[in-house]
């Protein structure tokens, strides 16, 4: 028999009292708040709130005159400009699904993806014609075609005569938009790398969406109108929810077609840059940049870093540049960040190296994210909070991927008992902050012995004269695995593999140290993360 309770007495959702979650608020209330304040910089070419709105509205009209609504996927391949911007709101506010496309992928991934996202319409740059239309000619539907035409850039062809600009001129700028009817309807369609097969595909909801873009302003401490430039691509994670995150708090988007050192450093000046987020990869250029560029800078800068563990050293370098490192964790799957390492009081009073440290560890679960345990992957036990046992990183809560589209057996792998299996490695300490030693599949097991290789990574950044590095297990008959470390020098200055091991001797384990040293450049994804898989293809042939 079932209580009574009289707090389900006359005590339901209303329009008055209930409304979904959706990022999509937050770009009507900067366009009503701050109608005249800037929200998009390209060169020259600025943009306020109001105009962008309009420009979203009309999109968003646009495309439905299309027949293009809820359940149908909008493509776009480009780099960070205004339009892929205000493709985050545009394109939801029609109903439909966004799906930004990786820049560096070839056609038969391109043609994969729009063959199994099913995609309606397909907007490109033209810088990215060429490979696109080698794509287009792989499927066997249609899709309603249009091309990016930027100003700024005059290489390439225009893939089609309808450009983005034409196609938005008869929408209409009062196009109705906001709320969508369900908050856990489809926003957005984000690709895994596909190192190993096809790649997924990550659906995200309008709730986590809306959610993740508070945290990132909780866990960063971004106030209102921050100058927010784009290092990093909007197509990974829909730039880790970051457009969205803009619009909450009325700040500037300020585009970026190519990241490179100088084109950082001088937007950082020009515009007066507050934020941006990067690879750790991105990071050491910036350290390694002319001393020249990096001079004249007098602001407050913030930078938030993820993927591979960013060595102590290459925070240190920021930090002396006056830029603030926030280290932060995530994946597709959890709309990017959901970890952050938060800083303590405490460390306050700790040497530069010992702040890196303690900034180099992931962090705590980020302000909207549910929950966050490190257990065995096994028992699904929790490890020991003494920052050794090695567990595996579960998370659950709102800023959970919907699953994988069209792909159930996967999602409901992914998401066993309850929680969302990472397939990250990683320790926890005393103070609930964890520490990521490896992917599981990164781990290097030798003779029994596990090898962390962020932790072989994280001396051999702290030689002078080593640049870039990866270390990946390399068969062996005795041991089973051993370190293999592939290292690029600064300046191409000649290392010999004896002077390295001596080096990593002198300041760990002898057992953890690579037996073979490889002098080269480092294969990268778009997001700069080195592709350790075709490093293994390499080594173990």
């Amino acid at each position: 028999m079932s209580k009574h309770n009289i707090y389900h007495i006359g005590l339901e959702k209303t329009p008055a009292n209930y409304e979904s979650l959706s990022p999509l608020s937050f770009l009507e209330r900067a366009a009503a708040v701050y109608p005249t304040y800037t929200a998009t910089v390209h060169g020259d070419i600025h943009k306020t709130w109001r105009e962008t709105e309009v420009r979203c509205r009309k999109l968003a009209s646009a495309l439905q005159k299309q027949g293009i609504g809820e359940g149908d996927t909008v493509s776009v391949i480009a780099p960070n400009l205004p339009e892929l911007f205000e493709m985050h709101f545009g394109v939801p506010m029609s109903g439909a699904v966004l799906n930004a496309i990786n820049t560096r992928l070839d056609a038969d991934a391109i043609a994969f993806i729009f063959q199994h996202a099913e995609s309606k319409v397909v907007i490109v740059d033209k810088e990215f014609t060429e490979v696109v239309k080698k794509a287009l000619k792989m499927i066997a539907h249609r899709p309603l075609v249009i091309a990016i035409d930027d100003p700024l850039y005059t290489e390439g062809e225009l893939i089609s005569e309808l450009t983005y600009e034409e196609f938005i001129l008869d929408g209409d700028p009062e196009f109705q938009y906001w709320p969508p009817s369900d908050e856990w309807q489809a926003i957005s369609l984000n690709y895994t790398s596909g190192t190993t097969g096809n790649p997924k595909g990550v659906v995200y909801h309008h709730r986590g969406a809306h959610l993740n873009a508070v945290s990132n302003i909780m866990s960063w401490d971004m106030g209102s109108h921050p100058v927010y430039l784009w290092t990093l691509p909007m197509f990974h994670c829909n730039g880790w929810c970051f457009p969205w995150t803009i619009a909450a708090s009325a700040g500037v988007s300020v585009s970026l077609r190519h990241v490179r050192a100088d084109a950082i450093f001088n937007s950082i000046k020009q515009n007066q840059v507050t934020h941006f987020c990067a690879a750790p990869i991105v990071l050491n250029m910036m350290n390694n940049a002319d001393v020249d560029l990096k001079a004249d800078i007098h602001h407050q800068i913030k930078a938030m870093t993820a993927g591979a563990a960013p060595p102590a050293s290459v925070i240190e370098g920021m930090e002396a540049l006056g830029i603030e490192v926030t280290h932060v964790y995530g994946l597709t799957e959890t709309f990017g960040p959901c970890v952050v390492c938060d800083w303590q009081r405490d460390w306050d009073d700790l040497n530069n190296t010992e702040r890196a440290r303690m900034k180099a560890r992931q962090g705590v679960r980020a302000p909207m994210q549910g929950q966050l345990m490190v257990a065995n992957p096994i028992t699904m036990q929790p490890v020991a909070k003494n920052g050794e046992e090695m567990g595996e990183i579960f998370l659950r809560g709102n800023i959970v991927m919907k699953g994988y589209l069209k792909n159930p057996s996967t999602s409901d792998e992914a998401m066993a008992e309850g929680w969302f299996h990472t397939g990250d490695l990683a320790v926890w300490h005393s103070d609930n902050y964890i520490e990521i030693k490896d992917r599981s599949k990164d781990i290097i097991i030798s003779g029994g012995e596990n090898i962390s290789s962020i932790e072989i990574e994280d001396v051999l950044y702290r030689h002078e004269y080593v640049e870039e590095v990866a270390v990946i297990a390399m068969a062996d008959e005795k041991w089973g695995e051993v370190p293999c470390a592939f290292v690029k020098t600064k300046d191409d200055v000649e290392l010999t593999q004896q002077e390295l091991i001596a080096f990593c001797r002198s300041q760990m384990a002898h057992f953890k140290v690579p037996k073979k040293f490889i002098f080269t450049a480092l294969p990268k994804t778009s997001t700069g993360k080195v592709q350790k898989y075709v490093l293994r293809g390499r080594v173990n042939e």
